[in-house]
């Protein structure tokens, strides 16, 4: 019996490591690019091209002790002969071991006929960041940076925080808005008898499978004849449309599972349908509510597709920025990842203030008896 009991502790404690194992794999294979961004926003943009963003932790790298002018008379077009060693201008500029162990490596264009001299060392943590990547990517004045030539470029930076500011304008409304709706759908159908309940509750349901893409264009059209195309009201009502199916089916799975002698109890008293919904089932509906909510935010805040189609270029939201930014300055990582890393905050924030809440409202429902 003893040996029983302990091969199945060693069991339990096998699965235990293995579960745990997996479950800290996929936490660091979220956490490490996260990190990267994170770390990238603020690095020099010259650090960005010469090195990855790991390079800010102790290290062996090439640290430049010199540098090397060659003489006009040398012909540079052809293989250049550096203290003892023949290669072509391509090879320099990749970076050239000499015997010694030192590396040379060609400076820029062949113009400037100069050779950074470098040997390798141990490099503690990398204090050589800043805060000008959020203020260039915050402000949208002129900013000035470095290339991977070392050539200085001249750019108007991008001003993210209106489209910050417009991506919270079209999210908070879009989230509160179908929780609201939704929740009184799903009280009717889980507590109303009225002709047409079970018809009405498939109908929603089989609304769930449509996909948003092909009612994008009958919704602009209407939205042109109304003249609505382009405001804030449009994008609201799209993802109020899009969103109840899922935000009804989730709330009815919760509420239809309160206790009936609750609601019982307060009809006899003489309360009101009404008075119902907002004394006892909102604040009892707490977890799902909070649950779509965080769908719901999640879905908007990152939506591209349904912004650009409704709200248009005058009203430019995160991801819209975000995007102009990747197709204007393609090769600009640290404005990319200062971007990146300012449109993750709120969405995270989010979160993890309504994550306490979110197991509990997408189980709710699920197991009966």
């Amino acid at each position: 019996m003893a040996a029983k009991t302990f091969s199945y502790s060693r069991q339990r404690i096998f699965s235990s490591l293995i579960v745990n194992g997996i479950l800290i794999l996929i936490c660091l294979i979220w956490l490490i690019p996260t990190l990267g961004v994170f770390i990238t926003s603020f690095r020099q943009s010259e650090d960005i091209f010469s090195s990855g963003w790991w390079a800010v932790f102790p290290h062996r790298a090439d640290v430049q002790s010199g540098e090397i002018k060659l003489d006009p008379s040398i012909d540079v077009n052809g293989p250049i002969t550096i203290e003892g060693v023949t290669a072509t201008f391509e090879e320099w500029r990749e970076g050239v071991t000499l015997p010694d162990g030192r590396k040379l490596t060609w400076y820029g264009n062949k113009r400037t006929r100069t050779l950074i001299v470098s040997e390798k060392k141990w490099v503690g943590f990398s204090t050589n960041l800043t805060l000008d990547n959020y203020r260039n990517t915050l402000s949208g004045k002129e900013i000035r940076f470095r290339d991977a030539s070392g050539n200085e470029i001249l750019r108007k930076g991008n001003d993210l925080s209106t489209a910050f500011l417009n991506s919270v304008a079209v999210a908070v409304p879009a989230t509160i808005i179908p929780i609201l709706i939704a929740a009184f759908a799903a009280y009717g159908f889980a507590w109303l008898n009225f002709p047409g309940r079970r018809l009405l509750f498939i109908l929603v349901v089989a609304l769930l499978v449509v996909p948003l893409q092909i009612a994008l264009v009958p919704i602009l059209q209407d939205y042109t004849k109304l003249q609505l195309n382009g405001t804030y009201l449009a994008i609201w009502m799209a993802h109020t449309g899009f969103g109840l199916p899922l935000a009804i089916y989730l709330l009815f799975n919760y509420i239809s599972t309160l206790p009936r002698d609750i609601l019982e109890s307060a009809f006899i008293d003489g309360a009101s349908n009404f008075t119902i919904f907002t004394r006892l089932i909102l604040p009892l509906s707490i977890p799902a509510l909070a649950s779509f909510a965080i769908f719901q935010f999640l879905w908007v805040w990152n939506d591209y597709l349904v912004a650009l189609v409704f709200l248009g270029d005058k009203n430019r939201v995160i991801t819209m920025a975000l995007a102009a930014i990747v197709g204007e300055k393609g090769q600009d990582w640290h404005l990319l990842t200062s971007g990146a890393f300012i449109s993750m905050l709120l969405p995270l924030a989010v979160f993890f203030a309504l994550q306490r809440y979110f197991v509990r409202g997408m189980l709710a429902g699920s197991v009966k008896g």
